[in-house]
């Protein structure tokens, strides 16, 4: 069978408690979870997979599609001894997140028999007061930080930044954050669900038990010093992925090339997506194109949000 050379995917879904309703109220995702706090838009992590809901292979799951086009069609960049290596989720923080770090490569792979975690935000909408907390606004120690956590004093020191639609935040392996409530983000990370939680508000499940923390490893892998912001103009690039952002009004040709597969997150509005065939998307919907050599075609009142690695 030949490849698609666009598909869509439709993902998979976690109703954690700080979730809410706006996956569904505003981007009209199907799912029988009270609250949607994540749908994994573009994931192969067997903690969340997300299936081809286009074309051909239609049903499928991703890994399996994966399996099916073959390590060429993710471009000469894809390491064929690694995992697929993107995880693109979009979030409905009601409530606030847990105060959390992720781990890097090293840690990771030895602590967690998988790989570390570095991820960027783009904040697709903020009810007013709402940010995130990114990094410290200090230097502290490693005494510091354990003592904050026990006299619940840490959000003290955790670095609180306003939001509005737009706004574009990079986290790399062991900075300290937690989404605020009132936010809704499009998460692009390494495929990874490594999350080692400092503090958690308290917060108890649906059974009346407090949530997991994981203060040692939390500790191990933390970055004391002061967070410096990183100023991104329309693209972030690290050595894990690159994105870019664009508001497409009328036409727009995109140059597509071998080394990569190129993944395309719908942040507002509709238009068309030409590479041979023609997909219609709408806001909230993600794309896969293999990787080739070629130019896309959009047209249509669009906000993208184009990955690769």
């Amino acid at each position: 069978m030949s490849i698609d050379p666009i598909v869509k995917l439709s993902p998979a879904f976690k109703d954690y408690l700080w979730g809410g309703t706006k996956l569904r109220d505003i981007y009209h995702k199907q799912c029988d979870f009270d609250i949607i706090a994540e749908s994994w838009e573009l994931s192969a992590h067997p903690d969340g997979m997300c299936m081809i809901a286009s074309g051909q292979r239609k049903g499928m799951l991703f890994t399996d599609y994966l399996d099916k086009i073959g390590i060429y069609a993710l471009g000469t960049k894809f390491d064929a001894n690694k995992d697929f290596p993107l995880l693109i989720k979009l979030i409905d923080a009601r409530q606030n997140l847990s105060v959390q770090v992720h781990p890097d490569d090293t840690y990771a792979l030895l602590h967690e028999n998988g790989y570390g975690k570095t991820e960027m935000w783009y904040v697709i909408d903020a009810e007013p007061g709402s940010g995130l907390y990114v990094g410290f606004n200090k230097d502290v120690s490693r005494e510091e930080v354990s003592l904050r956590i026990k006299n619940n004093t840490i959000m003290e020191v955790l670095d609180f930044h306003p939001t509005k639609p737009g706004d574009v935040f990079f986290i790399p392996a062991g900075t300290v954050h937690a989404i605020g409530a009132g936010n809704l983000i499009c998460e692009i990370q390494q495929s990874s669900n490594s999350t080692y939680r400092l503090y958690d508000y308290d917060r108890r499940d649906k059974f009346g038990n407090p949530r997991e923390l994981h203060l040692e490893k939390a500790l191990d892998v933390l970055d004391y010093h002061k967070y410096e912001p990183i100023l991104f103009d329309g693209k972030v690039k690290c050595d894990y992925f690159e994105v870019s952002f664009m508001n497409v009004k009328g036409n727009l040709q995109i140059p597509l090339t071998s080394d990569s597969f190129c993944s395309i997150t719908c942040i507002n509005g509709e238009g068309d997506l030409t590479l041979g065939d023609t997909m219609p998307v709408v806001s909230g919907e993600t794309i896969f194109i293999p990787a080739t050599n070629g130019v896309l075609k959009v047209e249509g009142n669009v906000s993208l949000a184009i990955s690769k690695i």
